[in-house]
């Protein structure tokens, strides 16, 4: 992001307003289109094939062995939620089951971005920047994605402690990063206002600063995923509020341990739609949430129950007016012929397509040329169409 080398960019600690913001300018009253369209980056590379299993392939339960999701109940726990004779759902994943039933949820298989070297830091650069190749962009999808639906008519806000890639370009966003310290007194936050009120720099920042902490409504995230997609949809269901928003979660990188690690991360991310869904109320009918990895994991599991950097992973779309009740995918299947270079899940899929058509259907774009711009160079790709209803 450019912004990181301007200086119109104001911190607010926990000390200040209980957050941190880097908010260029925080003015959202002009915001015109009134679909919402909402980015979750698993940062870590996400097994896909644990996530969305492959419960009726062959090869599934041999290569998983001790980790292989159930999806039969038994007293274990819950079992894994069947979406179609091929695939089911992991258990910890119940509140999007629930969407699923009611055709608001779609699952992509086999899914990826250009990307084939697995490393996170390169991956994640090429998921974020929608290029071929790591570093060959500067500025984010995201980003592109405001400029082409116009900055007046969609505001962009990333929740994360700076503005990730994806977000970075020529068109100012917000970043908001609740804090679980305590919120400053009132008294303190008018002091300082008035400290600041006739400085004309520092003025204008104060005061869009307050306007997020007001937008928050006072909702507190206190470090857990539910409270920070309470925070997300305590701003995106304002009718003065971002329409574009990038929401960062970590610990997806899953070498040892899976079962129970992914166990928690996935109740953790469903939390987080669950208080997505419940804050924006009906305005969860124009949202479009796609969650999305920069590659999958291994289809073998490793000798210390975990999988190691892959391919191909599964995404998930997410919405009241997601076309949803199915799975996408071309399934390249699981034999030994099967894998990418013999190991991983083979890509299918361009995660690019799904992106590009995601986001245009959303906001009533061209796909074609949503996918040009978004995706400059992979615009051979065709987008997926049919996802959201326009």
């Amino acid at each position: 992001m450019s912004m990181t080398s301007r200086r119109n960019f104001l911190r607010i600690t926990a000390a200040g307003a209980g957050a941190m913001l880097v908010a260029p300018q925080m003015v959202l009253a002009s915001v015109q289109s009134d679909r919402r369209f909402v980015f979750i980056i698993q940062r870590g590379a996400a097994d896909g094939l644990h996530i969305v299993v492959p419960y009726a392939e062959p090869a599934y339960a041999t290569l998983r062995g001790p980790i292989a999701v159930d999806v039969s109940a038994g007293a274990t726990g819950p079992a894994a939620t069947r979406l179609d004779g091929t695939f089911a759902l992991h258990p910890s994943l119940q509140r999007t089951a629930r969407l699923y039933a009611q055709r608001q949820a779609l699952f992509v298989h086999a899914v990826a971005t250009p990307y084939r070297d697995r490393s996170h830091f390169d991956g994640q650069n090429v998921l974020e920047t929608g290029s071929n190749a790591p570093y060959s962009v500067r500025d984010g999808w995201l980003n592109r994605l405001v400029a082409l639906v116009g900055p007046s008519r969609a505001q962009a806000i990333a929740f994360a402690p700076t503005v990730p890639a994806a977000l970075r370009g020529k068109v100012d966003v917000a970043s908001y990063a609740p804090s679980g310290l305590p919120s400053a007194p009132d008294d303190l936050l008018l002091r300082v206002g008035a400290l600041y009120e006739n400085d004309a720099q520092l003025g204008p920042l104060w005061r869009s600063a307050m306007s997020a902490h007001d937008m928050a409504g006072g909702t507190r995230a206190h470090g857990d995923a539910a409270g920070l997609g309470k925070v997300a949809a305590s701003f995106l269901a304002r009718d003065d509020g971002p329409r574009i928003a990038m929401i960062e979660t970590g610990g997806w990188d899953t070498h040892s341990g899976q079962t129970a690690r992914l166990a928690a991360q996935l109740k953790a991310l469903d939390a987080m739609v669950g208080a997505l869904h419940d804050g924006l109320g009906p305005v969860w009918a124009k949202t479009t949430v796609v969650v999305a990895t920069e590659f999958g994991r291994t289809a073998a599991v490793n000798g210390t129950g975990g999988t190691d950097h892959g391919t191909a992973s599964a995404a998930m779309l997410l919405g009241g007016g997601v076309r949803g009740g199915r799975v996408l995918a071309d399934w390249p299947g699981l034999r030994p012929a099967d894998l990418y270079e013999g190991r991983d899940l083979q890509p299918t899929t361009s995660l690019d397509a799904l992106l590009a058509g995601a986001a245009s259907e959303t906001f009533g774009l061209d796909p074609q040329r949503t996918g040009a711009s978004l995706f400059p160079q992979t615009r051979q790709t065709k987008p997926l169409t049919g996802l959201v209803t326009v």
